[in-house]
C-alpha cells in the first residue's frame, strides 16, 4: 500500500483509501477489468465506495497517465495500469482480455511518416488457446 501511495503521489494524485485500493486492484489483477468488476470485488471490504468513486478514480489514472482505457467492444469500457506498449487479444468464448506484445519497430505504414501520430491501439478478437 505504501508503493502504491507513493506512485500515486508522484504522479500529483491525492493518495486517498479508495485510490490506492482501486490503483491496487489494477497492480495486482492483470484482468482487464471493467468499473463494474473493480467494484464488486472492493465493495466488501470498502462498504462507502460508489461506481461513480471507481468510474471517476479511473478516469483520474487515465488522466495522469498510468492507467490506460481499452475498448474492444463498443458496449464495454477496461481498464489497464500496464502503459507500456502492447496489443489485446479478447475471447469471444470466455470474454478474457490477455496482452500481447507488439513491437513497433516491425510495423511499417508508410503513409503514417506524413503524420504525427499520438495514440495507438491493437487489437484483435477469436477465440483463446483454453476455449478452443
Amino acid at each position: 500500500m505504501e508503493n502504491a501511495c507513493k506512485h500515486l503521489k508522484t504522479r500529483g494524485i491525492k493518495p486517498s483509501y479508495q485510490r490506492i485500493k482501486i490503483f491496487e486492484y489494477l497492480l495486482r489483477n492483470r484482468n482487464h477489468p471493467t468499473v463494474d468488476m473493480i467494484y464488486r470485488k472492493l465493495v466488501p471490504r470498502i462498504p462507502t465506495l460508489s461506481k461513480t468513486t471507481v468510474y471517476n478514480t479511473l478516469n483520474l489514472f487515465i488522466e495522469k497517465e498510468i492507467a490506460s482505457i481499452i475498448i474492444i467492444e463498443e458496449n464495454e469500457t477496461r481498464y489497464d495500469a500496464d502503459t507500456s506498449v502492447h496489443g489485446h487479444f479478447k475471447c469471444r468464448k470466455c470474454t478474457k482480455v490477455y496482452d500481447l506484445d507488439i513491437d513497433l519497430s516491425k510495423i511499417d505504414i508508410p503513409m503514417l511518416a506524413e503524420h504525427s501520430v499520438t495514440e495507438h491501439h491493437f487489437y484483435f478478437k477469436g477465440i483463446c488457446k483454453n476455449c478452443r
